[in-house]
């Protein structure tokens, strides 16, 4: 037996008994004439105690042991004289009376510790060291309690997991697919699914009513914090359901979660918000409503006063910064440099101080005190708010906004991690309109059905035709997003005609769930969460990567195993393929 006990078990109730112990040795500490050893697993860290007088054989080794070596030891619990209530296991300490070498290691490239000293890219080439950091143990925990909690949910609900392939067939809509050569059939390829989204339609027209999967999906886009080429869904569909019937299961699992995850109670229904109320008052499809400071369009306010900026402007926006009118003109020239990143790319700020009685501005060469002061009232500020202006045109000013809210929002304190605000987004357009292409696509997906009142403008207005589409947001970030299904065929000819299909173009893309349609294929809709995010955010992070046990870095590469990689000229000819020099 390797052990009796793991290295977060033992309590002060232990005492004076033997215990067998296996794990990493975390570090080494000498005073005097004792030896501390913390010895570390997946569980937690126990101290081991050997003093000079103890057998030399056992003191030999001790002496040869360095950190992250694997060992066995054997001992009595005892109770520590100098505890650390920051441990579990503070209490106590393992008097040595036996220790084996089970594999001997070199000095790891950085420290395994909370806070390591390896750089990002140093850890995921060794992500096997990384791992053993109490950071990301707890990150992959959380991801396991989740994953176990959202099948609990939705067994009680009727659901059933069933798998879907993960060889398919490309197709032109939405990111780029990765594909795979078949080698039985040159010339052609197979694509990994970017969503299970045909399949589970299909298993509604089966007559599978419920389904859900937690399922590892792939999409060849370029990367960010909180993307990666392959991650994983909560995939779901139901039959015979309208919107409120959707959004209410799954305000359900999302209810679930906070509770059994984060102890967090919410009996209120989540708000419900349009999407063009979204765009318009916080500039973007995913607010975060942990604070107020919602965007006010100006632009009929403001014009005709000689200020070309606003005169030639499309769009004028502002925010209030509440309480915020004693920034520094330092502080506002940071800000107004921030909002012209490129990032952001907005071409300057303007902003408005209110101190008291007293209105200070960078534009009140164009416009009089009363006639700022009647502008913070249009706004919604008062006395010692700041305002802050950008103008352009609408498709750029309203997220340079948003993301100076943001900003502001983070920098006054505003963005509490221990505070969840979650909100559903409705009523989004059904289509984008592409000037380059000149052309119309599916904002979500080509199989999103219409909302009811707005089918007759599908071939006549398509750009004022609304989705019965929905997305799940949590402070800011779109955990999930799904719709009702269109179910009948002739409606998804005429959805296909729209995004440009010719008929013979849409039976070869499509013409296996067009032909089961024709089958009795039931209402259907359903909702696809972004697993990763959710358990990030749950987390308290930023970043997905933490919460994947082996992600890829910005580049999209798996820099451990050193993927992607070339393949040997027999597997190429093999696969019918030629790689240009």
């Amino acid at each position: 037996m390797y052990r009796t006990h793991d290295c977060g078990e033992l309590r002060i109730s232990n005492q004076g008994q033997k215990a067998r112990l296996a794990g990493w040795v975390q570090r080494l500490r000498k005073l005097g004439g004792m030896t501390f050893i913390d010895l570390r697993d997946r569980y937690g860290i126990t101290q081991l105690t050997i003093d000079e007088k103890a057998p030399k054989e056992l003191v030999a080794i001790v002496e040869t042991l360095g950190r992250e070596f694997v060992i066995q030891a054997v001992g009595t619990v005892a109770e520590r004289s100098s505890k650390n209530p920051k441990l579990p296991t503070g209490d106590i300490e393992i008097l040595l009376e036996e220790i084996k070498i089970l594999n001997a290691s070199e000095l790891p490239p950085f420290t395994i510790e909370d806070e390591s000293d390896g750089g990002d890219e140093l850890r995921m080439k060794y992500r096997y060291l990384d791992l053993r950091r109490a950071p990301l143990r707890r990150a992959l925990e959380l991801r396991h309690r989740m994953a176990h909690e959202v099948r609990k949910y939705m067994d009680s609900q009727r659901f059933l997991e069933i798998e879907t392939p993960y060889l398919i067939k490309s197709t032109p809509e939405g990111a780029r697919d990765f594909v795979v050569p078949s080698r039985i059939h040159t010339g052609e390829f197979y694509a990994l699914p970017q969503s299970p989204q045909t399949f589970k339609q299909i298993l509604m027209i089966a007559g599978y009513d419920r389904y859900f999967q937690i399922v590892r999906c792939f999409r060849d886009e370029d990367l960010r914090a909180d993307r990666q080429p392959e991650f994983t869904q909560i995939d779901c569909e139901m039959s015979f359901v309208e919107q409120n019937d959707v959004l209410q299961v799954f305000e359900g699992l999302a209810k679930h979660l906070f509770k059994n995850i984060l102890n967090l109670d919410f009996s209120d229904d989540f708000p419900r918000m349009s999407y063009s109320e979204a765009m318009n008052r916080y500039g973007c499809d995913k607010p975060d409503i942990r604070f107020d400071m919602k965007i006010s369009e100006i632009t009929n306010s403001v014009k005709g006063k000689g200020l070309d900026l606003f005169d030639s402007a499309e769009y004028v926006g502002a925010i209030v910064a509440e309480n915020c009118a004693e920034y520094t003109r330092k502080q506002i020239d940071q800000l107004t440099e921030w909002v012209k990143r490129p990032q952001i790319g907005a071409k300057g700020l303007i902003y408005i101080k209110l101190a008291g009685n007293d209105v200070k501005s960078s534009i009140d060469k164009f416009y009089t005190p009363d006639e700022l002061k009647t502008l913070a009232t249009t706004v919604g500020a008062k006395g010692n708010d700041l305002i802050l202006i950008l103008a352009g045109t609408k498709k750029t000013t309203l997220p340079a906004l948003s993301a100076l809210r943001l900003e502001m929002g983070t920098r006054l304190g505003l963005r509490n991690e221990q505070l969840f605000k979650p909100l559903w987004i409705v009523d989004f357009p059904l289509f984008e309109y592409d000037e380059e292409t000149q052309r119309y696509y599916a904002m979500h997906h080509p199989f999103t059905s219409p909302v009811a009142e707005d089918l007759p403008k599908l071939e006549t207005n398509p750009a004022e035709v609304r989705a019965n589409a929905y997305d799940f947001v949590i402070n800011g970030v779109e955990i999930g997003g799904g719709s009702i299904r269109i179910h009948d065929a002739k409606i998804q000819r005429t959805m296909f005609k729209v995004l440009g299909f010719t008929p013979e173009e849409a039976e070869k893309q499509f013409g296996f769930i067009i032909n089961a349609f024709r089958y009795g294929a039931p209402p259907h809709g359903g909702i696809a969460f972004g697993f990763d995010r959710w358990c990030a955010i749950f987390g308290g992070s930023d970043s997905i990567r933490d919460y994947i046990a082996f992600p890829k870095n910005n580049a999209g590469k798996d820099t451990m195993i050193d993927s992607p990689s070339t393949i040997s000229k027999e597997q190429l000819d093999e696969l019918g393929l030629r790689v240009s020099d």
